[in-house]
């Protein structure tokens, strides 16, 4: 069993930025990606960015140039960093862990609101 902590999020002003935390405890050594999923009110839920264990990163078109996912392998602890927010980026946000994907991730971190509005 792997389980994930979420940290950071909140109210940010539009153009403002914020970071993402979550870190992994128990068999993290299964794991081989991990990534951030979002999700808006009245929408699906999303991928919006993946690392592999080797450090490949991959985003969804809509935050390219904006979010930097990066992963602390001595912290266990993977982080998404949103700069140049826009109000469309305001959903709750989720951390997950695939064993061998994040498309169909076996786990998930709480969720933590992000809200972009002036």
């Amino acid at each position: 069993q792997v389980q994930l902590v979420q940290s950071g999020g909140g109210l940010v002003q539009p153009g403002g930025s914020l970071r993402l935390s979550c870190a992994a405890s128990g068999s993290i050594f299964s794991i081989h990606a991990m990534g951030w999923y979002r999700q808006a009110p009245g929408k699906q839920r999303e991928l919006v960015a993946a690392i592999t264990s080797s450090g490949s990163p991959n985003y969804v078109d809509s935050v390219k140039g904006r979010f930097t996912i990066s992963r602390d392998n001595a912290k266990n602890t993977v982080y998404l960093q949103m700069n140049s927010l826009k109000p469309e980026d305001t959903a709750v946000y989720y951390c997950c862990a695939g064993v061998w994907t994040v498309k169909s991730p076996d786990y998930w971190g709480q969720g933590t609101q992000v809200t972009v509005s002036s």
